[in-house]
């Protein structure tokens, strides 16, 4: 039986161990269900077992997540074309993973940096780096001895992905992007890339995007008009904003659906004021942190 004290300091780390989970995972569904692991197990536990309540709980989190890590790498080898994060989608409402979307280690270049990494370089990365968890305690997390830990680490933090801009800019760039996709202006769409912008889609061969990394901005931005033209003119499905991993992005909705959910969401990455990547989630089963009400 958990105390009612025990149960308000479990919610007041909530956040705190959805960003973990969710920067070990790259899933909203599986952070959330190791936070809900968590506490199930925080249940278990004498309180006195416990000396400090968010290291514990960082570590449990953690544990779990490996798990779900491992069965993702499985997973992989099957899925079909580019494997993203899932992106956290958010409205105008208040909700259990806002404080996540706005943690600026969760922005979309950083979380797909991680994607590249190992299981073990990114639990290294994330919790040595991100939270300060000791790299002894992360071995016996990994069931590595510390010197290999030290050297996943090391490779982990090659993983650099540019330095979110400030949302004025990053909402700048968007607004520029979209105005010549509205307009058809493919030398516009062009000019609003930055010379090394890259576009990637994740569809799981569900429907059609590109199953390669795109670049160079003349061939980004034809392949950008067309899936533009073919979603909201030929398939009539509805264009929104939204937030997407705590920066401007969009939804794209079908109006014949009884829930009105996403069924694509469009999420950016904006340096030296252009848009530097372009993330196209199309893969319906991976939209579950799409929150939008």
């Amino acid at each position: 039986m958990v105390s009612p004290l025990l149960a308000d300091l479990f919610e007041s780390h909530r956040a705190h161990l959805l960003s973990v989970a969710y920067r070990l995972t790259g899933s909203v569904g599986d952070a959330e269900d190791a936070v809900q692991e968590s506490w199930l197990r925080m249940a278990g536990v004498h309180q006195s077992e416990i000396d400090d309540l968010r290291a514990w709980l960082t570590t449990v989190v953690a544990r779990i997540c490996v798990d779900h890590l491992r069965s993702a790498a499985v997973r992989r080898e099957s899925y079909v074309g580019q494997w993203l994060p899932e992106p956290i989608v958010t409205g105008d409402g208040v909700g259990p993973l806002d404080p996540v979307a706005r943690d600026v280690r969760c922005r979309l270049a950083a979380m797909v940096a991680l994607e590249a990494l190992t299981p073990p370089q990114r639990v290294a990365l994330v919790l040595h780096d991100g939270f300060g968890v000791p790299i002894e305690e992360i071995g016996a997390i990994l069931d590595m001895p510390g010197e290999a830990v030290g050297e996943a680490l090391a490779v982990g933090r090659r993983a650099v992905a540019p330095a979110p801009t400030s949302d004025d800019v990053h909402d700048a760039a968007v607004q520029r992007f979209l105005a010549a996709l509205a307009a058809g202006d493919v030398d516009g769409v062009a000019a609003s890339l930055h010379p090394a912008a890259t576009f990637a889609g994740d569809a799981g061969g569900t429907i059609e995007t590109a199953l390669d990394v795109v670049a160079g901005v003349d061939t980004i931005a034809r392949l950008a008009l067309g899936l533009w033209r073919r979603h909201l003119a030929e398939q009539a499905l509805e264009l929104g904003s939204a937030t997407v991993n705590g920066q401007s992005g969009l939804v794209l909705t079908d109006p014949n659906s009884p829930f009105g959910r996403p069924v694509r969401v469009l999420g950016f990455t904006v340096h030296e004021e252009k848009i530097w990547a372009a993330y196209d989630f199309a893969n319906v089963a991976k939209l579950s942190g799409a929150r939008l009400r």
